[in-house]
């Protein structure tokens, strides 16, 4: 059988769908790029945003023009909270939520599993679930509570990814700083034992919540062998005010603290924040008070969601909402800033010498999210997330090597 995927969402998503080929490869089936003609389209899906859930419903639409023969498997957060509408669509044969996509992809350890995003790259579950129940949120309701593997149990599952070759990996999970804690033990234990595994060269921390982040945790970053000055913090809100309607965790000053531990022992590390444009009761001065909040951050991007109402979520009850019109304007304007953030950061790297590890995926090229990328580039990443490009040479792929940062080898989608 011939089977082709698209992912929508976070990182986890992306590992949860490699996973899945992997195994189905293992069965005899055959993965082909997607865009193909294929007997079964498997869609990974994300509700996060109502824009997400739009492009979930293209995709399942986009497979079935290309095959109305075909099988279409839907799996992930928007199967789980919208399993009926889903089935009704054309060419619908399953709906996998959460709960159930493990008949796909997982072994008996469910919350411990790896999938390739390239030869040189591995997406690592650690943790699913979350025990935070924020106010906009609907992925508790879509993945369940907090829960994880143990530490050894994590550790034998990232041995057998060295033995795959893979160099990088990527520690990914719905609140990954709460791994261990239902065991008794802690996150910053398992970077530990996994900074003492052979063969793997460099670990990411996909992201971790602030006030999830310790000084115990940054300092190890900064010292360890293999985990790179890189971070995704959720910011969410740049107002005490919203972030408590959003029932976060942390405030203003506590992020802030964060991100200023983090360059006074790593200078050059890349900061990426999640923030979001038109929560309920977010007024007009509330907004401008962001923009001035985290523009004096030392953050070097950000991902910008514009907010959507969720079902279920206690926001639907929270405050006077802000207009679609307003929302957007602010989700413009949160882009521009960060557009700005990231040529400061990359112009302050102007220069420097960062080890690269060469991948075998091309530099991407596309017009659309549905559509296959082409180009004849291959790319890396620094250890400080910053994509450089070279003519393809094969020798080079899943080595790291030094590279100064210079205009001529920065993709053009960075500058």
């Amino acid at each position: 059988m011939t089977i082709a995927a698209h992912t929508l969402g976070c990182k986890l998503n992306y590992a949860e769908t490699s996973d899945t080929l992997r195994r189905l490869a293992d069965e005899g089936n055959t993965i082909v790029e997607w865009g193909s003609v294929a007997d079964l389209y498997l869609i990974n899906t994300c509700t996060v945003t109502a824009v997400a859930e739009k492009k979930c419903r293209n995709a399942i639409r986009q497979a079935h023009r290309l095959n109305p023969d075909a099988q279409i498997v839907v799996m992930g957060c928007f199967a789980q909270v919208a399993a009926d509408e889903i089935a009704k669509l054309p060419g619908v044969t399953q709906v996998l939520g959460n709960d159930s996509k493990r008949l796909l992809s997982y072994s008996s350890n469910e919350t411990s599993s790896a999938g390739r995003a390239s030869r040189t790259r591995t997406f690592f579950k650690i943790q699913d679930g979350c025990d935070y129940f924020c106010t906009y949120c609907a992925i508790p309701f879509a993945r369940g509570r907090s829960r994880s593997a143990t530490i050894e149990e994590t550790l034998c599952a990232a041995r057998r990814i060295a033995d795959s070759g893979a160099k990088e990996v990527v520690l990914t999970g719905v609140n990954t700083g709460t791994f261990g804690q239902q065991q008794g033990e802690s996150f910053l234990d398992l970077l530990r034992g996994l900074d003492q595994i052979e063969g793997i060269l460099r670990y990411r921390i996909s992201s971790i919540e602030p006030n999830l982040l310790t000084d115990d945790i940054i300092d190890f970053v900064s010292h360890s062998r293999a985990f790179l000055p890189h971070f995704h913090i959720p910011l969410q809100a740049g107002s005490d005010h919203v972030l408590r309607l959003m029932h976060r965790r942390y405030n203003t000053a506590l992020y802030r603290d964060k991100l200023l531990r983090i360059k006074s022992v790593m200078s050059d590390a890349c900061i990426a924040a999640d923030i979001m444009a038109g929560f309920n009761g977010e007024s007009e001065e509330e907004f401008r008070k962001v923009l001035t909040y985290v523009d004096s951050l030392p953050i070097s991007y950000l991902h910008v969601f514009t907010y959507s109402d969720r079902p279920g979520t206690a926001a639907l009850r929270l405050g006077e909402k802000v207009p679609v019109n307003v929302r957007h304007e602010h989700t413009a304007r949160l882009l521009e800033l960060s557009e700005k953030k990231h040529k400061q950061f990359i112009d302050s790297q102007m220069g420097r010498t960062r080890p690269v590890l060469w991948e075998s995926t091309p530099h991407h090229t596309a017009t659309s999210d549905l559509q296959a990328p082409t180009s004849d580039l291959m790319q890396g990443w620094t250890d400080n997330y910053i994509r450089v490009g070279r003519p393809y040479d094969p020798s080079r792929i899943n080595t790291v090597e030094e590279v100064t940062i210079t205009p001529d080898n920065i993709l053009r989608e960075e500058l």
